[in-house]
């Protein structure tokens, strides 16, 4: 993991357990995936800046 994307996983993490929770609790299905899609960007978000610090690939977001 490269330490300076430290805290885009931990935004990451506390989105998917959001929505986890919302899931447990029976929150309103549009409710449920909205912290899906949330949880979804947040990995995407880490997975892309990982990739841009290894050279990978340019941090471009549209």
């Amino acid at each position: 993991m490269i330490e300076a994307g430290e805290p885009l996983i931990q935004e990451a993490t506390a989105a998917l357990r959001r929505y986890h929770q919302a899931q447990a609790d029976g929150e309103a299905p549009e409710q449920v995936e909205r912290l899906r899609q949330i949880a979804e960007s947040a990995y995407q978000a880490v997975t892309d800046y990982q990739l841009y610090a290894l050279g990978h690939q340019p941090l471009i977001r549209h």
